[in-house]
């Protein structure tokens, strides 16, 4: 049994120090291992399921002793996820998954923690923490599901659902205008940002992959389907005859470019500052706009990710919008705790001592 060290090279580089390898002589694991004997118990045909999969056959190529893994939910349909993987997990309340994984995180380096929550429950009652998560940068992985709808609950709108839905809390068509979490994520200084689909397994797999590399907050919005209660909400982007102009793949350094044979691509739009999209045979090749995740400044993913909500109705972007590197909280946090305790005199014993003994003191007579 070996455990990594400050330094040591790991199976993805970024990938947090401390985490204790599976031992080379082991066999190597499979998505069997990581499958718990607990009933899935999800409505048929519901893109959970996908995911689930796609998860359980790709936590092996983390080469982490499950053991060392560690899934927290919150409350809603995904956040029965725990239950139906064998690593340790917690089903905790709503909202508060990010908080809780925080603790966990700046508590437990050698831990890999990931964050299982829906659009309702991240982005309603636990907005706050989510954003604040983000900023802070701690070295998590949070999965948001986005189905549009509020499930468990059978049907209400969400803070996802488009103005005007019909849904039994509103009768008459939603008010309120809608989140966009990648748009979200990237103003809450995201360092890790991306958007995939629950039914592309190899697109999901590989942002999962890269996600998990990333030291920091890693934040993976996946489109899923609701087959019962917001069927067909993702149909543009799933449909064989309308998802080459619907999908607008992000790839780093490479030019964003998509529709039938390529035909349509992203420019510049020099009015608004922003982007728009454009025909390559009107624009040339050279006008299309290179995508570039590493940029310090997200001013530009922050405006791919705005053609979702700015009248491209049946156009999203997919991919990695920005990948970047900061420092972590909870690497500075256990820094600046070694830091005290290694400036501080005397033994643990004296140190405790003098902290209940210093300062103002009485005595009770």
């Amino acid at each position: 049994m070996t455990t990594t060290e400050l330094g040591t090279e790991l199976p993805f580089p970024g990938m947090r120090s401390g985490i204790e390898l599976v031992p080379t002589n082991d066999q190597p694991q499979t998505g069997k291992e990581y499958t718990s004997d607990q009933e899935v118990r999800w409505c048929p045909g519901c893109g959970d399921y996908a995911v689930l999969k796609a998860v359980q056959g790709f936590l092996p190529e983390l080469g982490l002793r499950r053991e060392n893994i560690v899934f927290v939910s919150g409350i809603g349909c995904s956040s029965r996820f725990p239950y139906y993987l064998d690593t340790y997990g917690m089903h905790s309340i709503h909202g508060r998954a990010p908080s809780i994984a925080t603790g966990i995180a700046t508590a437990r380096e050698d831990l890999s923690v990931w964050v299982v929550t829906g659009d309702g429950d991240a982005l309603s009652i636990g907005g706050n923490h989510l954003i604040h998560a983000l900023r802070r940068n701690v070295n998590m992985t949070i999965l948001l599901f986005n189905n549009r709808i509020y499930g468990l609950t059978k049907g209400q709108y969400s803070p996802t659902s488009e103005v005007g839905k019909v849904t039994k809390s509103t009768p008459m068509g939603s008010l309120d205008h809608p989140f966009n979490p990648v748009s979200l994520a990237l103003g809450a200084e995201g360092s890790f940002v991306a958007r995939t689909i629950d039914s592309d397994r190899k697109h999901l797999t590989s942002v999962l992959s890269a996600a998990a590399a990333h030291r920091g907050t890693s934040f993976v919005e996946i489109y899923q389907n609701c087959p019962i209660f917001n069927d067909g909400a993702f149909d543009a982007i799933k449909n064989n005859d309308t998802k080459a102009d619907a999908i607008i793949p992000l790839v780093h350094g490479e030019p964003i470019r998509f529709g039938v044979e390529g035909a349509k691509g992203l420019i510049r739009d020099t009015e608004t500052g922003g982007v728009k999209v454009a025909t390559v045979a009107d624009v040339g090749e050279a006008a299309l706009l290179v995508h570039n995740a590493h940029s310090p400044d997200p001013s530009t993913a922050f405006a791919i990710s705005r053609l979702t909500d700015s009248g491209y109705l049946n156009q999203s972007p997919i991919g990695i919008f920005r990948q970047v590197e900061r420092p972590t909280y909870d690497d500075q946090a256990r820094a600046q705790i070694h830091s005290a305790r290694d400036a501080a005199p005397g033994t643990p014993q004296d140190r405790l001592a003098a902290l209940i003994g210093g300062g103002d003191t009485w005595t009770v007579v």
